[in-house]
């Protein structure tokens, strides 16, 4: 198939399918563990008996994995696409932990699921560069966190790729510009760091040069295909590569900002 004519087959905003196209390889994704590594970090040890809110989990890989390492925690996630809650509901099954997800639509006014506590600490990984307003995003996931929730936020910076065009990146950000919606939308921003030099940009010029036609591959693979060989070379030595890239330098294009729901009162 003509790799120009697969790049037009989806809706660069219809999650539903874009999760059951590329759910398998995001697993595989070695940019994916690497963001988790640093969701980790920067989140710290929550304390037990918290609620931690992932915003914008998609089909549940962070949350699941944050309630099967800390099973005293209450795990939620919250996501837009209806294909994303049904993925994530059914690894917290096969996982058997009670990671919980519903679904909402986050450009909207929200409220707590009946069962729900506002969250003392909260992420949002690689979601604001998927919508035209992310300041509204953000200040309508407020009313599902607590006075001084922690909250750490992934997005991409750099250049955008076909691929990342493809699947509804409306913009890749600046550090002041991550900087800017936080503070827009009501938080209290501790610190922007730029990830991830020289690793995890050579990752990503790597997925510029593949072009469309990473589209067309991704789109026409056929589920649990074993990866080739020099699949499997080229994504151990992104996975050894990025366990050793720079937290924060001028040039990473991996940006993590630090903040903070603002106490009662503040």
């Amino acid at each position: 198939m003509n790799p120009d004519a697969t790049a037009h087959i989806a809706d660069p905003d219809d999650w539903d399918h874009h999760w059951d196209a590329y759910g398998e390889a995001a697993q595989t994704n070695p940019a994916n563990r690497f963001r988790r590594r640093l969701l980790m970090n920067l989140l710290g040890r929550p304390q037990a008996n918290s609620t931690v809110l992932d915003i914008g989990s998609g089909q549940g890989e962070f949350a699941v994995f944050l309630a099967g390492l800390y099973p005293d925690l209450a795990v939620w996630g919250v996501e837009y696409s209806e294909s994303g809650v049904s993925r994530a509901q059914a690894a917290a099954r096969e996982s058997d932990v009670g990671a919980r997800f519903v679904g909402r639509n986050l450009l909207e006014p929200v409220a707590l699921d009946p069962e729900q506590q506002p969250a003392r600490y909260a992420v949002c990984s690689e979601v604001l560069e998927h919508v035209a307003d992310p300041v509204r995003l953000m200040t309508n996931a407020r009313s599902l966190l607590a006075p001084g929730c922690r909250v750490v936020v992934t997005v991409p910076g750099g250049p955008r790729s076909a691929f990342d065009r493809h699947i509804g990146h409306h913009r890749h950000f600046t550090a002041d510009q991550l900087r800017a919606v936080l503070h827009d939308a009501g938080y209290e921003v501790d610190r922007v760091l730029r990830a991830g030099f020289p690793f995890f940009n050579l990752y990503k010029l790597a997925v510029i040069l593949r072009g469309r036609r990473l589209i067309a591959d991704v789109e026409n693979r056929v589920p649990q295909t074993v990866p080739s060989r020099l699949e499997a070379t080229v994504t151990r030595f992104f996975d050894a590569g990025l366990r050793h890239g720079c937290e924060d330098s001028a040039f990473g294009w991996q940006l993590v900002a630090i903040a903070r729901v603002p106490a009662e009162g503040a």
